[in-house]
């Protein structure tokens, strides 16, 4: 039986990780290295045992096993749920989903948000926008809707969806106080691109996602200021060789952050691998989960939707689509190492790229001096042994 991993958050004095294979999210990787952490900072670096004593110190072999990987700590920038909890449902819910996601190496994570009332909305953001000042690990939110098609709707309530206009963008960005850190669009709906350029002038990222986009509409999107594709290949257009679609337009273009659910469900492993293929250093493994994640099969809410889970697979009780998912970030960076992905490349995926994609690069996913001092101790078959959380990611 696989031992519950330790969470560290105390940020006080020094420590000390050493005799480890660190995987950064630069994509470079450290064999017999060691990181130095003080007050909640990455302080120094190293390899062997030049290291300097500290209050605590980790030796990764003894922690881990042989071979044991260090990493920045994951971030999840798109999941809904976890532990039974949906995030829709408030502060204790995002608490007890946020603490299992973090036993799994997700230190921290934007909040997801499903299609509901512009006043539900509304007040949703402006909750998570006072648990941002409280709790580190929040990052802020992502409104996955209502401005979505009704043609690739999911698992969001058909009858809540709505067109983008500019009064109802401008209240949720600004019940968010500057929290908000992505809104998925549907671009080719009416005010579709004013709605991308309000988000990104108020600081947030605009996604394309839930759309049926065409490449044509896709790049307008981009080139208004969108610069992330929510769950590619789900919910949107396939690629046909006549008709490329979104996910190839994303890929083409450097400015796009392209989101990827690795359950083998939503993705096939060969789509794993292809996605970070087409798109190298620019793949965000997401979790997309559900409160389902790290929780039993049965009967859930996802928003005014009703889901069943069996197997780990959720789909809707009434369309039968997938409905968000059962996955962890851990057996994320599993899966895509087993579709054949480097696991530079898929570390870098949970780490430095979604920091990026969401603002925060300059203080997390990475693990060099100066960053915020998160980081997950994995075993050699990726397994999370231990989690450090260092301080606040405020900008």
């Amino acid at each position: 039986m696989t031992p519950e991993p330790t969470i560290t958050t105390d940020t006080r004095g020094s420590r000390v990780i050493h005799s480890a294979r660190i995987v950064d999210g630069d994509g470079s990787i450290t064999d017999d290295g060691w990181v130095r952490f003080e007050d909640g900072r990455v302080a120094a670096r190293g390899i062997g045992d030049d290291w300097a004593p500290a209050d605590d110190v980790v030796d990764a072999t003894a922690a881990a096993g042989p071979d044991a990987l260090l990493t920045p700590g994951f971030i999840d920038i798109h999941g809904h749920g976890g532990a039974g909890a949906a995030y829709d449902d408030g502060v204790e819910a995002i608490r007890r989903g946020r603490e299992m996601h973090r036993s799994h190496g997700t230190t921290r994570a934007v909040i997801s948000l499903v299609t509901a009332t512009i006043d539900d909305l509304a007040a949703q953001v402006a909750t998570i926008a006072d648990l941002a000042e409280t709790d580190a690990d929040i990052l802020g939110s992502h409104l996955e809707g209502p401005f979505l098609d009704p043609g690739h709707q999911g698992a969001h309530e058909p009858s809540l969806l709505r067109h983008p206009q500019a009064a109802d963008v401008s209240r949720l960005l600004e019940a968010g106080r500057g929290t908000v850190r992505q809104v998925t669009i549907a671009p080719e709906l009416p005010g579709g691109l004013e709605a991308v350029r309000l988000v990104v002038a108020a600081g947030a990222a605009a996604a394309v996602g839930h759309t049926d986009a065409d490449a044509d509409v896709a790049r307008q999107a981009f080139d208004a200021g969108a610069t992330i594709l929510t769950h590619a290949f789900n919910a949107m257009n396939g690629i046909h060789h006549r008709a490329p679609g979104p996910v190839l337009t994303a890929a083409a273009d450097h400015r796009v952050v392209l989101e990827g659910i690795a359950d083998n469900f939503h993705l096939s492993p060969p789509v794993i691998k292809l996605l970070f293929d087409v798109a190298p250093g620019r793949v965000a493994l997401i979790t997309d989960a559900m409160a389902a994640a790290g929780s039993a099969d049965g009967h859930y809410d996802l928003g005014a939707v009703k889901v069943t889970v069996k197997d780990g697979m959720a789909r809707t009780d009434g369309t039968g689509s997938i409905a968000g998912s059962t996955l962890t970030q851990d057996v994320a960076l599993r899966r895509a190492v087993e579709a054949g992905v480097p696991v530079s490349d898929a570390v870098r995926a949970l780490t430095t790229t979604p920091a990026q994609a969401v603002g925060h690069g300059e203080v997390l996913g990475a693990l060099r001096p100066g960053m915020l001092a998160d980081a997950v101790l994995l075993s050699a078959g990726y397994e999370v042994r231990r989690v450090w959380v260092g301080g606040a990611a405020r900008r």
